[in-house]
């Protein structure tokens, strides 16, 4: 098999706002920021615009290459709120960054309008966790914007996707998925160099499973695409943790980490910048 260094310094980098992202030679790390009052670990704290102002300061001084901004919680059972209201907490948060700081930024959302207003307001890229399945409209919108989109793996919603874990085989089935997404895109004209994919930790998945996709996730560079993977506080590790406070999963995140960084994952989605900024140098280091 190819190793996920030589197969990942095959993809086309990708330029937003003057920093190239140069697949294979390093670790990119994404910092999230919920401008949300549900979200499974930081819920309520960052969801004014002066609140998620300070937080994206602070992501960027601990070494964040992309601010994740994102106004739906998609944790389990969590309620979908209106597009409206989506809006309403993304935009002048986006827009607020924007003005303020020279960093990436990408909206996390499903809808294509949201896409739209994000990227008017000064975002650089769309993180879909529905894999553009949730709006109709979603890969158009992205060919016409003409800016990178992430493509994720998940089956159902966030009411559902828990009762959704059952796979004959669980490798074979989310690169199934994540390749006729590619190739869905790819024919709604996204740039096939603009697409990155995510396998979804958490997301339609029982703990051993996110286990095993750790430990597999080399096979999915068959897909030619950067890959993102987003362990951070996630409640698989708190279950071996047996850690019920997700602020408190750093270890466990910065263990699952190395796993992906030792399969070749190209970007890692995560809250805690400054220690994972730290995990990441060392890795690489050692892997890379």
């Amino acid at each position: 098999m190819m190793s996920p260094l030589v197969s990942a310094s095959r993809y086309r980098p990708w330029v937003l706002r003057g920093r190239s992202f140069h697949w294979g030679t390093r670790t990119y790390l994404m910092g999230i920021l919920n401008v949300t009052p549900d979200s499974f670990s930081d819920g309520g704290q960052f969801n004014t615009v002066d609140a998620a102002l300070a937080q994206g300061h602070r992501l960027v001084e601990a070494g964040m290459d992309i601010l994740d901004v994102g106004g739906q919680s998609t944790r389990p059972q969590a309620v979908e709120i209106s597009e409206a209201e989506e809006l309403e907490r993304v935009i002048p948060v986006i827009a607020a960054l924007r003005a303020q700081l020279p960093i990436p930024i990408s909206v996390d959302t499903t809808r294509s309008a949201v896409a739209r207003a994000a990227i008017a307001a000064g975002a650089d890229l769309v993180n879909d966790v529905s894999g553009g399945i949730d709006d109709p409209q979603m890969l158009a919108t992205v060919a016409k914007l003409q800016v990178p989109i992430i493509l994720m793996h998940r089956r159902g919603k966030p009411q559902t996707m828990q009762q959704l874990t059952h796979y004959d085989n669980l490798i074979p089935e989310i690169i199934d998925f994540l390749k006729q997404q590619i190739d869905t895109a790819t024919q709604a004209r996204i740039d096939r160099h603009l697409i990155a994919i995510d396998p979804g930790l958490g997301f339609a998945k029982t703990g051993s499973q996110n286990l095993e996709l750790l430990r597999q996730l080399p096979q999915l560079h068959s897909l030619g695409c950067p890959i993102l993977v987003g362990p951070s506080r996630k409640s698989f590790l708190g279950h071996i943790l047996n850690q019920p406070d997700p602020q408190q999963r750093v270890w466990g995140t910065a263990a699952a980490c190395c796993a992906a960084i030792d399969g070749g994952a190209d970007i890692l989605r995560i809250h805690d910048g400054a220690a994972m900024h730290d995990v990441c140098q060392i890795a690489d280091a050692i892997w890379r």
